[in-house]
């Protein structure tokens, strides 16, 4: 009987970890091409800050299901792509993990991300408080915040930590 003790503390600890800090989340679908693959395995963190650029699993606002997206506009950012270049209020970014794609569809004479502003896509000049737009690496393939518009914070689940390969 002294062992059971131990046992439940363990389940307990176990549950508040996987409810409360991180959690295991199986990635669906190819938006998120090359980064990662349908079927991937990636560890989220339910405390960490949300910065620009980071990946997080979402509430869909379409559907019944969570989506994994780059955070691209954090709150009151202007987003817009001219020649697959991004500008976030103006100033130029470089995407280091799209250059593969932008590379691929440059030399068809093609653009990777279709030109665009936010207001085209939303209607609104910036992004909202407490809300954030999103997209999908893979940006021929990808329902993101160009198609469903901001994704509220109450509705993300976690940041992206690190995939991890348990049993491929």
């Amino acid at each position: 009987m002294s062992w059971v003790w131990p046992i439940l503390i363990a389940i307990l600890i176990a549950v508040g970890v996987r409810y409360f800090l991180f959690a295991p989340v199986t990635v669906k679908g190819e938006s998120m091409e090359n980064t990662y693959h349908d079927n991937d395995r990636v560890i989220i963190s339910k405390v960490s800050k949300i910065k620009r650029f980071d990946v997080i699993v979402f509430k869909s606002p379409v559907e019944d299901d969570y989506y994994i997206k780059r955070v691209i506009g954090l709150p009151g950012d202007n987003i817009e792509f001219k020649n697959d270049e991004l500008f976030i209020n103006g100033k130029k970014y470089k995407e280091d993990y799209e250059q593969d794609h932008v590379k691929e569809y440059q030399a068809d004479g093609l653009n990777f991300t279709e030109d665009f502003t936010m207001k085209d896509v939303t209607g609104d000049e910036k992004v909202p408080d407490n809300s954030y737009f999103v997209m999908g690496d893979n940006r021929q393939n990808s329902s993101d915040s160009r198609d469903y518009g901001f994704i509220k914070k109450s509705a993300v689940s976690g940041v992206v930590l690190f995939k991890f390969f348990p049993w491929n």
